[in-house]
């Protein structure tokens, strides 16, 4: 029997974020936002993570770049955390944002170096 592509969503969100962070998700979930959830973790995880083409590090340094340039401080202090399992290094990460500052905006930039100061930070990567 094959995994359920929100089976498969789950288990990639749990290797990408650690162990436990979608059982947390599901303690927190409610009847207003269980469908968003599910959406994600089928949607986003169970089939497009999971595919073929290219890898998770390429994937996180997507989403970090697209989420710098929407301005989701709170979704790419996710993706960030995501990006370092993912095998992005500190200079790696320093590099895509520092790019991004002259295509998506100084402002924007800056505050994605202060997202991800903040998680370098707690898992001391920096001082």
């Amino acid at each position: 029997m094959h995994d359920s592509p929100r089976e498969i969503g789950r288990k990639i969100m749990n290797e990408l974020m650690g162990d436990g962070y979608v059982e947390g998700k599901d303690k927190n979930a409610n009847a207003f936002t269980s469908a968003l959830n599910e959406y994600s973790e089928e949607v986003c995880f169970g089939r497009v993570w999971a595919r073929d083409g290219i890898d998770r590090k390429l994937r996180s340094i997507l989403n970090i770049a697209m989420l710098t340039a929407l301005n989701r401080p709170v979704q790419l202090r996710h993706h960030i955390e995501g990006a370092l399992n993912n095998g992005v290094t500190v200079n790696e990460l320093r590099e895509i944002l520092l790019h991004t500052a002259v295509y998506c905006g100084l402002p924007a930039a800056g505050e994605a170096f202060k997202a991800a100061e903040e998680i370098l930070k707690k898992r001391d990567l920096i001082a």
